[in-house]
């Protein structure tokens, strides 16, 4: 077996672990960054996530054939997952082990091929984990004998289109997956365990989401206990019983399961080290993103918290300021991150709602636009939806907001910016846009607030 003494070796090859590799290597150090499978160079957000579903749902908009879409979608990932690889290897000239990285220490690592044989041991000075998260399969009578269960990552890689899919779980994923599916001609029912739809979301904004959806044919059952799933000679038959105590039954080719994402650290043999495991299975970490080990630091979706591609770059550049620079930037600074969820219209949002503002007690002044009075929203053909902005009632700064539109995912980035740099709504008032654009609503959104 190999031996190697390496300064700097990386798990994972998510958007922070290729990033700090390819910057540790433009300082002449050198990088191990180890891969466990070479379909996810570049990590989920490029193979299996971000990119695929929303390459997806923007060809499912335009009349494109369910396989001839598929195959569009393979052949961008394909070209970036070469490409990643060619930054990391060839670039940068961190060098790529292609194993599963199994701790033997705090600071040896063993790494195994496909067989789970060890090819490489290797003794590092500074361990990166960057090994992301993995879907969540509930306890459910009969799902593990079922041959039809598909998480969001097959479902991103079928070979040809199904007519009918059942999703369980009506959080964001599900919602968007269900969107996507059902723009394709699929039969799409969603069955979810929550008492409430989008419980985290204003009830306003969660109602219209729920009957847009319903409109244009998605089938949501919310409240729902799930009995059995079982497949039958043609199909994949769910047994549920309603909030109402019916008990029902769906069959479909497929159930999506889309019910969360957990720390993927299963496999590390963190056991062999003296990292620690919060009750949530993530790896605890301090300000700087370092374990209870100090030479091993955890980045992405393994530390917990929000899953997003640009929260692990922002990971990337907390580590890169505590090993080279201020050792100022810390965890804790991430106070207020944008996200969206790409529905039709998509849903956006950053800082608080006023549901959170009622619990919590926040003085707030309302302002809102329906979607319908904006020129550009016409254009574009999604009139759906509501502009919701929070601000403070004596210094004019802007507390939250919720825009269930269409480009909300570029609308909230402009809020977002106002929030973090104490930016008064009526800077965004008074601005100058382009026309017809859907930032120009801004305009005619904080003409008037109603008071709280």
């Amino acid at each position: 077996m190999k031996q190697t003494n390496i300064k700097n070796l990386v798990i994972g090859f998510g958007k922070a672990g290729k990033t700090l590799a390819k910057t540790l290597a433009s300082k002449g150090e050198e990088v191990i960054l180890v891969e466990q499978s070479k379909t996810m160079y570049g990590g989920t957000c490029i193979n299996v996530g971000c990119i695929p579903s929303k390459k997806l749902l923007n060809l499912s908009t335009q009349g494109l054939d369910f396989e001839k879409a598929m195959q569009a979608k393979n052949d961008l990932i394909s070209k970036l997952n070469t490409k990643n690889y060619k930054m990391i290897a060839d670039e940068s000239k961190a060098r790529v082990v292609d194993g599963t990285a199994v701790f033997r220490s705090n600071y040896q690592v063993d790494i195994l091929d496909e067989t789970g044989t060890a090819i490489e041991h290797i003794t590092a000075e500074r361990i990166f984990i960057n090994t992301g998260a993995t879907p969540v399969i509930p306890n459910i009578k009969g799902i593990s004998e079922s041959k039809n269960i598909i998480t969001s990552t097959e479902a991103l890689n079928l070979a040809s289109k199904p007519s009918s899919i059942t999703i369980i779980g009506a959080g964001y994923i599900g919602l968007e997956m269900a969107t996507m599916l059902n723009n394709f001609g699929i039969k799409i029912n969603v069955i979810d365990t929550s008492t409430a739809f989008l419980p985290r979301e204003d009830k306003d904004i969660a109602d219209k989401i729920l009957n847009d959806m319903m409109s244009v044919g998605i089938n949501i059952c919310i409240g729902c206990t799930i009995n059995e799933i079982k497949d039958t000679s043609t199909a994949v038959e769910l047994k549920f019983t309603t909030r109402e105590g019916k008990d029902l039954s769906l069959q479909s080719d497929k159930i999506l399961v889309c019910t969360g994402r957990k720390p993927n650290i299963d496999s590390l043999g963190i056991h062999n080290t003296g990292i620690a495991i919060d009750s949530r299975g993530a790896i605890t970490v301090d300000e700087h993103l370092q374990t209870k080990v100090p030479n091993i630091y955890a980045l992405g979706d393994v530390h917990g918290g929000l899953q997003f591609t640009y929260t692990s770059l922002d990971d990337f550049r907390i580590v890169l300021d505590h090993l080279y620079g201020t050792k100022t930037k810390k965890l804790s600074d991430r106070t207020t991150v944008p996200y969206s969820v790409f529905l039709t219209p998509p849903l956006s949002s950053v800082g608080i709602n006023e549901t959170t503002a009622k619990q919590k007690n926040i003085p707030y002044n309302l302002f809102s636009l329906e979607c319908s009075n904006i020129p550009n929203a016409h254009i574009l053909g999604q009139t759906k939806g509501i502009l919701k902005v929070l601000t403070h009632p004596e210094t004019n700064t802007i507390l939250g907001a919720v825009l269930y539109s269409a480009n909300s995912f570029e609308l909230i980035n402009t809020i977002s910016l106002a929030i973090n740099q104490g930016i008064p709504y009526t800077v965004l008032r008074d601005a100058i846009y382009t026309h017809p654009t859907m930032n120009e609503s801004f305009n005619d959104l904080f003409k008037a607030a109603v008071k709280k």
